[in-house]
């Protein structure tokens, strides 16, 4: 038996309050998202000078946008008057600058001050002092990453120093060259469960045998409940008689070029905690990001990626696509049918992780560290 009374095999889970629980919630949206690296957009979303992105992060909405030079910036999507919210939809594009529809104060994509009614009779309020709140922006993977500490991490040592834990090196993701791949199809899921649920089930596969039958038939030892996470730079092999990553196990799309001899016919899984799935397969790439929405509420966006002509072509992409979609609605099915026992008095304590699970272990010890660390104050600073 463990000091905890547990058998040697078992571990202990957090509590049900953990997934339940408005302040636990409000604690990892501060101190989780709102200090962490988060993925926003596919890059390619923002194709051109004005083209922007509105996105939650942490409490927090951030407005992501292409500048005139070509970078991409991002800022809170706040007015510096009076604090409305600046940008409304999801998505769009605007010729040269976003103005506020309240008071009309409007600021350039460098997100400077550059016009409100009066303002020349205002000549002490500096553009640039009373421009948008910037946010740290870095783009990877083709894909745009925020962080709104003021002081962000390093971005190599949490982002990438996750692929490296998992996959061993970084050179193994770049094989598959994913900025270069171009988006296929992109479904977006609303899931009715705690955000942690979701991580903790993309990790095991424990489940894989009992809810994702199409899986394990394309990666039999899925069905001995090890996942692929579990073993540092494993990836799941395909079964003999499957051709590709597909929902029949018939032949996928063209190969992408770049990745190793061994990469191939095989399926590598990674999480870039706190809100990133990166699944890697040999002729595309499937990528989630998540956003907590409530405490048992999660938004997962999900993109299929695929090699630039096999896109422009019109290829059929439907039998990879569906795949991974079945996954996901087993997934998600499973979770939301976990959220209603986290209120159970007999969840009060948590349950227990079998020795399959263990790994999820650590990603528990690092969610209850980052709630005990103590956030810096301050703000974004100006555009």
């Amino acid at each position: 038996m463990t000091p905890t009374g547990l058998p040697d095999s078992l571990i202990a889970t957090l509590p049900g309050s953990a997934y339940t629980d408005p302040g636990v919630f409000a604690q990892e949206q501060e101190r989780i998202f709102e200090t962490m690296w988060c993925c926003v957009a596919r890059a390619a979303d923002l194709p051109r000078p004005g083209a922007f992105r509105t996105v939650d992060v942490g409490r927090e909405s951030v407005l992501v946008t292409r500048a005139r030079d070509h970078g991409v910036r991002a800022y809170l999507n706040v007015c510096r008057h009076r604090g409305a919210r600046l940008v409304t939809e999801d998505g769009g594009e605007v010729r040269r600058a976003f103005q506020c529809p309240y008071h009309a104060w409007t600021y350039g994509l460098d997100g400077t001050l550059v016009a409100a009614p009066n303002l020349s009779r205002m000549p002490d309020v500096g553009r640039g002092a009373y421009g948008l709140a910037a946010v740290a922006v870095r783009e990877w993977l083709g894909y745009v990453w925020v962080c709104l500490a003021p002081e962000p991490p390093s971005f190599e040592e949490d982002v990438i120093g996750d692929v490296v834990t998992r996959l061993g090196d970084l050179a193994s993701l770049e094989r598959y060259g994913i900025a270069e791949l171009a988006v296929g199809r992109r479904i977006v899921y609303d899931v009715r469960a705690n955000w942690k649920l979701i991580v903790e089930n993309f990790m095991e596969c424990y489940h894989c045998a009992t809810i994702h039958p199409e899986l394990t038939e394309v990666l039999p030892e899925f069905a001995g409940g090890y996942a692929a996470q579990y073993y540092v730079g494993h990836g799941a092999e395909f079964g003999a008689d499957v051709r590709g990553f597909t929902v029949d196990g018939s032949e996928g799309l063209d190969r992408l070029p770049g990745i190793a001899g061994e990469q191939d016919r095989r399926y590598y899984a990674i999480t870039v905690k706190p809100q990133v799935f990166i699944n890697l397969v040999p002729d595309h790439v499937i990528f989630h990001r998540m956003y907590p929405v409530a405490v048992d509420r999660t938004v997962v966006e999900c993109d299929w990626l695929y090699l630039p002509h096999v896109v422009d072509g019109g290829a059929d992409v439907s039998r990879s696509v569906e795949l991974f979609d079945r996954v996901n609605r087993q997934d998600f099915a499973a979770c939301e049918r976990t959220q209603p026992g986290m209120s159970s008095r007999l969840y009060a304590q948590g349950g227990v992780l079998v020795p399959s699970e263990h790994h999820i272990g650590a990603f528990h010890t690092w969610v209850t560290e980052r709630l005990a660390e103590t956030v810096s104050p301050g703000t974004p600073s100006g555009g």
